[in-house]
């Protein structure tokens, strides 16, 4: 049996209580989400507390409490969406036609889409404090993760339609390494805030677009 030293502290809820239905009721909850996301750029993930948000909305902690149970259930929420947003960039992207562009036109789209990447997730209120949140956070890091699965079905899945006799394991083996990969370059821009986005993306395009070349032929390695 654990001793009370050894013990572990579950996980904490990160469900929404209550989904807003009246006007009012998403307004509160949307100016909950946006002052959120600006504190964790000014206070961080450890220092960030419902009280913090309810003391700068002006708002009593109970009417934050009927929508979310703790701060980690407010980033879920923001992660959730910017994950939403990032996934959209991919889906607009990735096609069976994409994936039979020649080598030089399929390499560029593949660095705009990147850029693309960079851009929407800067845009977002505050989007690289949610980033770096659910990189922190174990408990949010499946947002994160889950998000990869989806974006690396879906290019496997165009990939393999373009080109059914690829090795199907080597495919999705090879996306999912791109998809990481993409995901520590986003980290990287955000963190050392002096690189070229556009020098990063036609550099990791180049790196990922000569093994998607080379998948084209098939075969098992």
């Amino acid at each position: 049996m654990p001793t009370s030293k050894t013990r572990r502290t579950p996980p904490p809820a990160l469900g929404v209580k209550t989904q807003p239905r009246q006007q009012r009721s998403v307004d509160t909850y949307e100016q909950i989400l946006a002052v959120t996301a600006q504190m964790l750029g000014e206070v961080g993930i450890e220092r960030l507390s419902t009280n913090l948000v309810c003391q700068r909305l002006g708002l009593t902690p109970p009417a934050l409490y009927h929508y979310f149970p703790n701060k980690y259930a407010i980033v879920h929420e923001l992660g959730d969406r910017l994950m939403q947003v990032q996934d959209s960039v991919v889906a607009g992207w990735v096609t069976p036609q994409t994936m039979k562009l020649p080598a030089e036109r399929f390499r560029q789209a593949l660095a705009q889409m990147f850029t693309q990447m960079f851009q929407v997730t800067r845009d977002q209120p505050d989007g690289v404090w949610v980033l770096r949140a659910l990189r922190a956070v174990p408990a949010l890091q499946a947002l994160r993760l889950a998000s990869h699965e989806r974006v690396t079905a879906l290019i496997a899945d165009a990939f393999l339609a373009a080109y059914p006799q690829a090795n199907a394991a080597r495919v999705r083996l090879t996306t999912r390494l791109a998809v990481d990969m993409g995901s520590a370059a986003l980290d990287l821009l955000f963190d050392a805030p002096g690189l070229d986005p556009q020098q990063l993306s036609r550099t990791l395009a180049a790196m990922i677009s000569s093994e998607m070349m080379a998948m084209r032929k098939g075969g098992g390695h």
